[in-house]
């Protein structure tokens, strides 16, 4: 059992009554069920804090049950799902329709996050107090970044009021306006326009000067660049409320991808070249990065069979976040088993503000069983997601959920 919320690290028994945990090693004479699990690893349920899950609006792509649904066969039992619907969650009445929705599916725990402002335009305010009460766990403009400085200093100010983080996409607009790619080397040679790094690093500077003015929280997504996980670094040495995120593709693939001009390896942030990909990797050694998430972007077929510089950005990572993970980080020895583990429970729940993420004594019995070293082949046409883009395809890869309970419930077991 690895329980990164208490620095358990050991071979024992785990019990649940009913939906919570009871205990460690807690004599049952008489347990209704048993689950083995032998040369597994037992750990709290696996939270992914960026999912888009498209319903509202573009159900072609995704719906919140289909989502909640691969988030299980991910060995996933919470996410936070983006507002960017349609229409845009920026009302109380959307976030109540996402958990509404979520609790018809019974599938995997939904927590919406809201827009910053109204319909994720960059101007007004959304209805922040409303939104709150509605139930939203933070707040993001999801792709599209608050531009406006003052803005987002007044969002950081009222999110504040309510301890409420907000999710920066960062990314100076004008900078990448039309890429398709990482500026650089391979962009110059196959003739596309590129997206440069300095467009990540000027917006993340430019948050982290405002979450210090403001004392509000800022939750970089998706980082990609060493220049921001360097500044990230420097932002919490001086103890600004500033965290981030990294996702599989980022500090996995590179740029070089790009060369076979595959819809599937298009995605913002771009991939980058290897200096940035190990500064990724080096984040999450020193905890300079908080949280591993897929960034979820399903899209239906037709969407992404188009030219490269047509297709929308994104891949559909949720059911192959574990896998990559341990493919990327554990097997090469980037992470051991607590620290990878952290980075999909602890990290999350923490920057959410959400009681998951631990198996603790009393707490919702979320947990997910893992067999860390169970070869298999990474099949898209087998997604429970409707989102089959993604660029692991035919991946031969390691480790997979063996059995997930939410609420004490088995809701997927191999």
């Amino acid at each position: 059992m690895i329980d990164p919320s208490r620095e358990i690290d050991t071979v024992t028994d785990l019990v649940l009554q009913d939906d919570k945990i009871l205990g460690i090693d807690v004599t049952v004479a008489d347990p209704d069920h048993v689950i083995e699990a032998e040369g597994k690893i037992v750990s709290p349920g696996l939270i992914d804090m960026h999912v888009s899950l498209r319903e509202p609006g573009f159900e072609e792509d995704e719906m919140i049950a289909t989502g909640a649904s691969a988030a299980l066969a991910g060995g996933i039992t919470s996410v936070a799902c983006m507002p960017d619907t349609h229409p845009v969650v920026d009302n109380r009445a959307a976030a109540e329709f996402v958990m509404l929705q979520a609790a018809r599916a019974g599938f995997a725990n939904v927590f919406p996050v809201g827009a910053v402002t109204k319909d994720c335009a960059g101007e007004e305010l959304a209805e922040i107090g409303q939104l709150v009460e509605g139930g939203v766990v933070a707040f993001s403009d999801a792709t599209k970044p608050v531009a406006n400085a003052e803005t987002m200093r007044r969002a950081l100010e009222y999110c504040g009021m309510f301890d409420r983080p907000i999710f920066s996409h960062p990314q100076v607009p004008e900078l990448v306006k039309g890429g398709v790619m990482h500026e650089g080397f391979v962009s110059t040679e196959l003739g596309l326009r590129g997206m440069p790094s300095a467009a990540e690093d000027i917006f993340v500077g430019r948050d982290i000067a405002l979450a210090e003015v403001t004392g509000g929280r800022v939750h970089l997504q998706t980082i990609s660049s060493k220049g921001s996980i360097d500044q990230i670094r420097r932002a919490k040495q001086a103890g600004i409320h500033v965290t981030a995120e990294v996702t599989p593709h980022h500090f996995t693939l590179l740029d070089e991808r790009l060369r076979t001009f595959h819809p599937n390896y298009k995605v913002n942030p771009p991939l980058r070249t290897q200096d940035h990909v190990a500064a990724c990797i080096n984040g999450l050694q020193d905890g300079t990065i908080d949280a591993i998430c897929s960034d979820h972007q399903p899209y239906a077929p037709e969407k992404k069979m188009r030219e490269l510089d047509l297709v929308p950005f994104g891949v559909s990572g949720l059911e192959t976040l574990l896998p990559i993970c341990v493919t990327s980080l554990i097997e090469p020895g980037h992470l051991d088993w607590p620290q990878l583990l952290s980075k999909l429970t602890l990290g999350p729940a923490a920057i959410l503000g959400i009681d998951k993420g631990t198996l603790a004594e009393g707490a919702d019995a979320d947990v997910t069983v893992i067999d860390p070293t169970s070869p298999w082949t990474i099949d898209a046409a087998q997604f429970r997601s409707l989102g089959r883009n993604t660029p692991f395809d035919r991946w031969e890869v390691r480790g997979r959920a063996q059995a997930v309970l939410v609420g004490g419930r088995i809701v997927h077991q191999l």
